[in-house]
């Protein structure tokens, strides 16, 4: 695995960035041509942040407008309302006024623009990526980097074929907690891991039912739509709620779930599974959501050596528990205290409500991954308390420094790896919706002896409207 490299968060945070960039060969790109430029320390590096409405403003923004001798240089979105409502933030918060753009394909060809980060809805991940590529930008992808198998496959092909620095937002691989949890795993801390269990419990209310209404004033409705099918308005099929409608989002699985499926699938050093199954339902409430709100997914992997290997994933949008303390703000090293204060009359204990994690099971332990960046261990028969750790990431710095030195090998979320942990992510979908368990065949890719999940994971079930098409030959 690419990220199974000796570069530490420590260590890239300590790479010195004025090793510069040798003089790339000219590729031929789509929207036009330019040679790589050569940068030292202290040539600023700008980038367009794509989709500025949620995770573009609070995550892309003010993540690359820390980094030293980076400029927030364009900000692209289809909807000028949340446009205006950026600068003026902007400007509050004393930030180089950006270009503006509405259209992706005009900021493309902005040859200023060194980068793009991506963050607007799933279902234009990937072509905008391939689009990026061959206008010779370099990219970082929100997760999940495809709506079906088909695009990441492309986007890969892209990035190879263009020689892009290209990085996936699966926030934990660039977690000093995570990093150090998993070489605690190949060390053998817990001896044999041999189950990784995945956790997305969130308490989502109803989205209820949206009437059609007519566009609002200022969306770009048929750019926003892109390769989907194109239908008519309703708030549901705009702001978030596009993640439960297939057209457009992978559901939970696909929004939360995909860094636990990530990192569950890095602790156990696993690439592609064999067998894959998923059930599960949209329970309690009548609204407009097509998928599920309750999932339970199982992956099987085989490994060269014949041992077997398991991932569980689980997503819950209502009623839930804690498990392993994940969810709870301080993460306790030990779980001793927890079932004196659970389950009696008049407890102070307040169970969460939300919970995202991971679970790693071995022959000597076992070892619990919260999103607050930490780690723990229990050990033996006893479960005494082991090794753990808080430590925080910065993946914007190190999407920079590998624009700037070249080095894909100092990526620590590459896009190979996201497009194999969104895989899984497909494969579980498509097991979801067609009701059967899948077989998988690593080697080639695909489903065997069953085209309708082929064609699912080609997204031929759905589509792509012209001319928002995923290219054949990238």
């Amino acid at each position: 695995m690419a990220n199974d490299s000796k570069v530490s968060r420590r260590d890239f945070l300590r790479t010195s960035a004025e090793n510069s960039a040798g003089l790339a060969a000219l590729s031929s790109m789509s929207f036009f041509t330019r040679p790589e430029k050569i940068r030292g320390a202290n040539d600023r590096v700008r980038v367009a942040v794509v989709g500025i409405h949620g995770q573009g403003w609070n995550g892309h923004i003010p993540g690359f407008s820390h980094v030293p001798n980076t400029e927030v240089a364009a900000i692209c979105d289809v909807d000028e309302n949340v446009i205006a409502q950026r600068l003026a933030d902007m400007e509050k918060q004393d930030l180089p006024k950006p270009k503006t753009y509405i259209d992706y394909r005009k900021l493309l060809e902005d040859k200023s623009i060194d980068a793009v980060s991506i963050a607007t809805p799933n279902h234009w991940h990937s072509l905008m990526g391939i689009w990026g590529c061959q206008a010779g930008k370099d990219i970082y992808i929100e997760k999940p980097c495809s709506h079906t198998w088909w695009e990441g496959h492309q986007l890969v092909n892209a990035v190879r074929k263009y020689d892009r620095i290209a990085l996936h937002g699966n926030q934990g691989r660039f977690a000093g907690g995570y990093i150090e949890g998993v070489g605690k795993l190949r060390e053998g801390l817990i001896g044999e891991v041999y189950l990784a269990r995945g956790l997305c419990f969130k308490w989502r209310n109803t989205i209820g039912k949206a009437p059609v209404e007519p566009v609002p004033a200022g969306v770009h409705y048929d750019l926003w739509t892109g390769p989907a099918p194109m239908k008519p308005f309703t708030r549901n099929r705009f702001h978030y709620n596009w993640h439960w409608l297939w057209d457009t989002g992978n559901g939970d699985l696909g929004n939360q779930g995909v860094h636990e499926i990530d990192q569950a699938r890095w602790g156990l050093g696993v690439k592609l599974p064999n067998r894959v199954s998923a059930v599960g339902g949209h329970f309690v409430f009548e609204d407009d959501q097509e998928t599920p709100n309750t999932l339970n997914c199982a992956f099987e992997f085989i490994l060269p050596d014949g041992k077997k290997r398991m991932l569980e994933f689980e997503v819950r949008h209502w009623i839930t528990n804690t498990e392993a303390e994940i969810g709870m703000p301080d993460f306790r090293p030990s779980a001793a205290a927890l079932p004196q204060s659970v389950g009696r009359a008049g407890h102070s204990f307040k169970q969460p409500k939300s919970m995202c994690g991971n679970l790693f099971y071995g022959s000597k332990g076992y070892m619990a991954m919260t999103d607050y960046e930490s780690y723990r261990t229990w050990l033996g028969e006893e479960q005494e308390p082991g090794p753990s750790a808080t430590l925080g990431e910065d993946r914007w710095a190190n999407f920079i420094q590998c624009v700037r030195t070249r080095k894909k090998e100092d990526l620590l979320s590459p896009i190979e790896e996201g497009h194999v942990s969104c895989t899984l992510i497909h494969l579980a979908n498509a097991s979801y919706r067609l009701g059967r368990t899948l077989n998988f065949d690593p080697a080639t890719e695909r489903v065997k002896d069953d085209e309708d999940a082929n064609r699912m994971l080609r997204g031929d079930d759905r589509g792509f409207r012209k001319p928002f098409t995923i290219p054949e030959h990238v």
